[in-house]
């Protein structure tokens, strides 16, 4: 790169998951935070269809600050990546109009086709440096059934669980599974995040619809035991050597949701509380971030990741979950928590696109051919 000439960032946002509008609201808050001395963004939104379009910072969003109501901004610049290894080119379908080389990509795309490991094979044979995990630690770290195996082989404790297919949806029986998991517990997609389609089942009447529920999502869902204790979140960066953040809490509000559901975490204002940093002892505080990292290394992860942990009243850590593409708005628990540490919004930025390009470099030395 040429002193001075600024690294163009094209930043993905939107998708075809059921989460596309979380994402806008992390695209919203990751352009805005954007180091513009150092980068010049370049807006693809995703519309719900899979089409990609051409964006400008000041209109790529309807109702950009109703999170119930917003919506991506389509225009008629319908976008194609042409792959090369010294291209990158983006072009625009209708005119072939090229758009100029990108530097690196900032998939802000949460939930299939986006933390999947999809767009990362895609941007993989695009030859593009691109922001966060890549395609097996996107792919294991989405599926929550493959996830919480190799959590489990790796002796880091988990919540019980059961796995069933969707050719299995007849065979699910409630007394067998109340017999090994109790009652309550929790029904999820295997592949999905921002609990959309996650139920908490207390009886038998809840059952048959939660189970329903998780199927319309996904052709794999898991049945979950359920952890009574304090919600603990933690945030790693890096590569090859992670850090860890401090952890934070998320305190949900009982009285108006049953738990921390997509309601209460991005539409409900009263939702739950964030508590940042958590009140735990320093003891605590080094073990939540040593497991933190464990996890993130176990899970083949890079760049970023938020691991959530359930922590019982005996103080014994439960992991629940790793995202490889955490909420990223500006109140988000990943960036909240490095903030906290000492990384504002638009360094933290800035250090993922840098931990992106230094990947990239690496991997570039790699032999692609093989001679003696």
């Amino acid at each position: 790169m040429k002193k001075g000439k600024k690294l163009r960032v094209a930043i993905l946002f939107g998708g075809k998951s059921a989460e596309h509008e979380v994402s806008l609201q992390s695209a919203k808050s990751v352009i805005a935070a954007l180091d513009k001395k150092r980068f010049e963004p370049v807006l693809i939104g995703i519309d719900k269809e899979g089409i990609w379009h051409l964006n400008d910072t000041e209109h790529f969003l309807k109702n950009r600050n109703n999170p119930r109501l917003i919506a991506l901004n389509k225009t008629n610049k319908e976008l194609l990546l042409v792959p090369g290894a010294h291209k990158n080119q983006i072009m625009t379908i209708d005119s072939q109009q090229n758009i100029g080389k990108v530097d690196v990509v900032f998939p802000v795309l949460h939930g299939p086709y986006g933390e999947d490991g999809s767009i990362q094979g895609l941007l993989k044979l695009a030859n593009v440096p691109f922001i966060g995990a890549g395609v097996l630690g996107s792919a294991v770290g989405m599926d929550k059934d493959v996830m919480k195996r190799l959590l489990r082989d790796a002796n880091i404790p988990i919540a019980d669980f059961v796995t069933f297919t969707w050719n299995q949806k007849t065979t699910i029986d409630f007394v067998a599974i109340t017999e090994k998991l109790g009652l309550p517990f929790f029904v999820k997609p295997a592949n999905l995040g921002s609990s959309v389609g996650i139920s908490k089942v207390k009886n038998k009447q809840d059952f048959f619809k939660a189970i329903d529920d998780a199927f319309k999502f996904d052709r794999k869902i898991i049945i979950e035991e359920n952890i009574s204790g304090r919600e603990i979140e933690c945030s790693v960066l890096g590569n090859e050597e992670p850090i860890a953040s401090i952890p934070g809490e998320v305190i949900s509000n009982t009285a108006y949701h049953e738990f921390y559901s997509y309601e209460a975490k991005y539409i409900d204002e009263k939702g739950a509380v964030l508590e940042i940093p958590a009140k735990l002892t320093l003891t605590k505080i080094v073990e939540v971030q040593k497991m933190a990292i464990k996890v993130f290394k176990t899970l083949c992860s890079e760049g970023m990741a938020r691991v959530d942990f359930f922590m019982k009243p005996n103080k014994e850590l439960v992991v629940n979950e790793l995202n490889t593409i955490p909420g990223f708005t500006a109140i988000s628990m990943y960036p909240k928590l490095w903030e906290a540490s000492g990384k504002p919004y638009t360094q933290l930025i800035s250090e993922l696109i840098d931990l992106a390009i230094k990947r990239f470099a690496e991997e570039k030395t790699l032999k692609t051919t093989y001679t003696k």
